[in-house]
């Protein structure tokens, strides 16, 4: 297991000066008095409170590093030289059948009202941090085009500057909400969805009736919390008179705008952000299931769960009350996380990391199962940016899991597409990209793809970041294909914890899924004494 630095990383932009740290504080063996810098404490020392969170902010996203004992990375996927499950009724497999490129990775959840989805991944929550904000066409566009959800996170009302709030504190108009929800429906072509997630403040400011008198939107999510962080949602702002206003709708602004002390500083150039915190939400099962059934009421027609990396209690109730209120999809966060605004420590050190979390989402589930009680559809979220992942998340979770919740992976490609666009423009592509080509057509081996799913007119106002997740999703799409054809699963549906072999004893005790020597095993018994 590597030890990690609590006193240095790239994400904080601190550095230890010594070769030699102490593994519990992080500390260089040998602190001189006199040093120039540059770790944690030392920039602590002059910034205080802005050494916890990772930055720049508004221009980066990030994620722990934290290694555990048992990740992912412990579970290899199993091959077959025979046998195929999947294939259409009535077709045999056989090697003119049986072939990758006829694997299908469509899947759908809800329990009643189905979302089909082309590949079984969906974004994160991209709510109202600076990084969602500004490239929100290229994540609404290139979901929209390949052909899964988005999430709208929380808080994108109440942090609008164009918001207008009637007479009793709620949302009457929300310029930036109709923005989101209209670029995703102009490229919308009956897979995936546009779904818009809550919080307390966005309950407050009465956006569940704000989306669907105004849109009509059929899915709202609530949330418990994710796995890069257990308090409620935050960004920074650094403008004094927008740090009041937001104080001003309620939420909670630290340092607070509205102490002289604090406005000196700011005009001191001392302070130079605010952070904006939603609050912390409390869950009991008498209030959720009444909360369920005003939405419900309110008239959409899917409910769906977002929950972070908590321990086995609360992971418990979100399955059991899922159950009961009939959630359509439930989504289970794992640690360490990623996000563009989240305590880099609390990234680091919180919650339950996503294997172990998974692992007892599938026992608990099957428990309920077995007792004959539905099960909701779920999704695994928590570090995942490879087709392999993907397989590995539907695997261990089957036949519960639906698909892969993915956040910066899906956001990457989003910004690099961006960025090609305007490195175009200024004739300054870097050589990773040059190599390529030096038109869109050149560079993008998606863009003809693209452009006859939406037409040789409408490709023009196609912003490259989208295109750039199209081709991204279909990486994985296509590297899915050819995992599942290897191990003899042709359609979602058909992949099973089988598919899978632990690589050490303890996965093996962390997942139920079989040490490899012992995988098959009495399969290959029987074949030798026969």
């Amino acid at each position: 297991m590597n030890l990690q630095q609590p006193n240095a990383n790239d994400a904080t932009r601190t550095a230890n000066r010594s070769r030699n740290v102490s593994p519990m504080s992080g500390l260089c063996t040998r602190c001189i008095d006199g040093c120039r810098g540059n770790c944690e404490v030392f920039k602590a020392t002059f910034r205080g409170r802005e050494l916890l969170y990772p930055g720049p902010f508004g221009t980066v996203t990030a994620g722990g590093d934290k290694e555990y004992p048992v990740d992912y990375s412990h579970l290899n996927i199993h091959g077959y030289a025979l046998g195929a499950k999947g294939l259409p009724e009535g077709q045999k497999g056989d090697p003119d059948t049986a072939r990758f490129p006829n694997v299908n990775t469509e899947i759908s959840y809800g329990w009643d009202r189905k979302v089909k989805m082309k590949v079984p991944i969906f974004t994160g929550a991209l709510g109202s941090t600076e990084i969602a904000r500004k490239n929100w066409e290229h994540f609404a566009v290139g979901a929209a085009i390949s052909g899964i959800t988005i999430v709208c996170g929380e808080n994108v009302c109440g942090i609008d500057p164009a918001l207008e709030l009637d007479g009793g504190n709620r949302v009457r108009k929300a310029p930036d909400m109709d923005r989101r929800i209209e670029t995703y429906r102009r490229y919308h072509s009956g897979y995936g969805e546009i779904l818009v997630q809550m919080n307390v403040e966005d309950t407050r400011l009465g956006v569940a009736e704000y989306i669907i008198d105004r849109h009509g939107l059929e899915t709202i999510e609530l949330k418990w919390g994710q796995g890069a962080k257990c308090i409620g949602g935050e960004i920074k702002v650094s403008s004094l008179e927008r740090a009041l206003e937001l104080q001003r709708r309620g939420y909670i602004v630290t340092p607070d705008p509205s102490d002289p002390v604090v406005q000196a500083a700011f005009r001191d150039k001392a302070i130079k952000e605010f952070e904006r915190h939603s609050r912390l939400g409390f869950i009991g099962e008498e209030s959720f299931h009444a909360e369920v059934e005003r939405l419900r009421k309110l008239g959409f027609k899917r409910i769906t769960l977002k929950t972070g990396a908590y321990g086995l209690r609360e992971l418990a109730m979100a399955l059991k009350w899922s159950s009961r209120a009939g959630i359509d999809l439930l989504t289970i966060d794992g640690a360490p996380g990623g996000t563009g605004m989240s305590p880099w420590r609390m990234m680091e050190e919180w919650g339950m990391p996503s294997l172990y979390l998974h692992s007892a989402a599938y026992e608990f589930s099957k428990m309920l199962a077995e007792r004959g009680e539905r099960v909701p559809d779920l999704a695994f979220a928590g570090g995942f940016s490879s087709e392999d992942g993907v397989f590995k998340v539907l695997a261990l979770g089957a036949p519960f899991t639906k698909a892969v919740c993915m956040g910066r992976a899906l956001m990457i490609p989003g910004m690099v597409g961006k960025n090609i666009a305007s490195w175009i423009k200024v004739n300054d592509l870097p050589k990773t990209v040059s190599e390529y080509g030096s038109t869109v057509e050149e560079i993008f081996v998606s863009y003809e793809d693209v452009k006859k799913l939406v037409g040789s007119e409408e490709i023009h106002h196609v912003p490259l970041g989208a295109v750039g997740i199209y081709s991204y999703s279909q990486k994985i799409k296509v590297g899915l294909q050819q995992l599942m054809a290897g191990a003899r699963c042709f359609t979602i549906d058909s992949i099973t914890r089988n598919e899978l072999m632990s690589l050490t004893r303890e996965c093996a005790r962390v997942t139920g899924i079989p040490y490899l020597m012992d995988s098959y095993r009495e399969e290959a018994l029987k074949i030798l004494n026969s």
